[in-house]
């Protein structure tokens, strides 16, 4: 391939441009799922192009085709450069890059069981036994299980001289069940809702969830929610599974923390944000005990890779510091701005998609706690578990989330279940309000597969890590 590189890189700078990469990227993925014993989806797919980044007279220029060979190449290139000359006529300022290391390497996702190695007969044994525990557990009315596998070969070359390959591999599953009645829904999911959990790994990873042994139990619990009472109205402590935990860092810090939103560059899709310039290591984001950082080198973390689409290597870095914000997402056009160089965060969902600052793994810390001691310290209050809907203002200050099941947490032992719970909040108040947090046995990385950003949107694979958590003085059961 490095013919097709040079040949790009060759052209682009013959042609005006004093910056250029290229990605080519060839991919491939398979979805399988069942619901109430017939199978809905077993698709596969490829995916194969490349797209040429450009900076010339002081401006972004981008095209990309799916024909990978010599003339498209050429012409791809050219029109790069001939639409960052026209994007040059209407800039305020030139995009300045921060230096980036020279890069010869290869990547691989370290794997033991390559998930296309596995028959599809096997893939549909594993999912209908699970499948069809759910769907006899007395109560359930559907059933769904789901499989998704994929691997990547990208190649990344600069003008600078960089050329990296990388082979990344992900595999997930998820199982549901819903059940129905009065006019009633309720569902739990396992291992995690909206789509079950993935990870940068190999099939292997979808045997160790163990679906099957979580499947009786979550159809139980989707029946036995028609039956228990609301979640209460008032100012409650609430503790938070982490994989409920794992949204909230999302959606109120991994998205704050994003540099471009900050900067204004990128608003259209979910907003700006609340972090300006001015509180970067000053406000107070959550108490002293709060602490979160980015890592994109966690092993089999859904946001793990070699190095980012800009060809800078991943990195690990803190964005809350004993509860001060300390750092923000960056790239090598917005680093510069703090003085700073990237900090390796650029990610294109494909070959026809320009990198945007995204997620890699944004983790909340594990702290010295536990569930059972934190259960123990609350006279009156809620434990929540497992994402059902979220919403988050413009600014990523304004939140409300709700879960699929939640328990009562009386004179410091778990009481009865209650359904529809839901909690809302302002964000530093929020984080500030954690007063404890689960230690290491306790924290586990959750795979996000579908993280949007961008205009046209752009799908971005994420990770976080987190264990139960403990908030004072929440608003529960707003809205009624």
């Amino acid at each position: 391939m490095k013919d097709l590189t040079s040949l790009a890189l060759d052209v682009a700078k013959t042609y005006g441009a004093t910056y250029a990469d290229i990605r080519i990227i060839e991919e491939q993925s398979e979805s399988i799922s069942i619901k109430n014993g017939r199978v809905e989806d077993a698709s596969t797919s490829t995916n194969y192009g490349f797209g040429v980044r450009v900076i010339a007279d002081g401006a972004w220029g981008f095209a990309g085709s799916f024909r990978v060979e010599k003339q498209e190449i050429e012409r791809v290139a050219r029109l790069a450069v001939d639409i960052a000359k026209a994007s040059a006529l209407i800039k305020k300022e030139n995009v300045v890059l921060a230096p980036a290391p020279v890069i010869q390497d290869t990547y691989r996702t370290p794997i033991e069981i390559d998930p296309f190695s596995i028959s599809l007969e096997d893939k549909l044994t594993l999912l209908s036994a699970a499948e069809e525990a759910v769907r006899k557990t007395p109560g359930v009315a559907i059933a769904t299980a789901s499989m998704d596998i994929s691997k990547q070969h990208k190649i990344f070359a600069s003008l600078d001289g960089s050329y990296i390959e990388q082979y990344i591999t992900e595999s997930g599953a998820a199982l549901d069940a819903i059940a129905i009645a009065g006019g009633e829904i309720q569902e739990r999911s396992y291992p995690n809702s909206h789509g079950g959990d993935t990870a940068t790994s190999g099939y292997e990873f979808i045997m160790n969830l163990h679906l099957a042994d979580h499947a009786q139990r979550i159809g139980e619990e989707a029946a036995a929610l028609l039956k228990a009472k609301e979640c209460p109205s008032g100012e409650f402590t609430v503790i938070l599974d982490g994989s409920q935990l794992a949204l909230q860092v999302h959606e109120s810090c991994g998205h704050p923390a994003e540099f471009d939103r900050v900067l204004g560059m990128e608003a259209s899709y979910a907003g700006t944000s609340f972090v300006t310039i001015d509180k970067l290591r000053e406000l107070q984001y959550g108490s002293p005990i709060v602490n979160i950082n980015s890592d994109a080198t966690i092993p089999s973390a859904l946001g793990t890779f070699g190095y980012d689409d800009e060809g800078i290597p991943a990195q690990r870095f803190d964005i809350v510091r004993n509860g001060i914000f300390v750092n923000y997402l960056t790239s090598r056009e917005t680093g510069p701005i703090l003085a700073e160089t990237s900090n390796g965060c650029m990610r294109a969902d494909g070959w026809n998609r320009i990198p945007l600052i995204r997620m890699t793994s944004v983790n909340l810390l594990p702290g010295n706690s536990s569930l059972e001691e934190m259960i123990a310290d609350v006279k009156d209050g809620l434990y929540l578990a497992t994402n059902r809907s979220w919403s988050i203002d413009d600014k990523r200050l304004n939140f409300q989330f709700a879960t699929q099941i939640g328990w009562e947490i009386k004179n410091g032992k778990l009481g009865a279940m209650v359904k529809n719970p839901n909690y809302t909040g302002i964000t530093p108040e929020f984080w500030n309000s954690c007063d404890a947090i689960a230690g290491p046995d306790e924290w586990k990385v959750w795979g996000l597969a579908n993280c949007g950003k961008g205009e046209p949107t752009q799908i971005a694979h994420v990770a976080h890590g987190a264990a139960p958590a403990r908030f004072r003085n929440v608003k529960v059961g707003v809205g009624r």
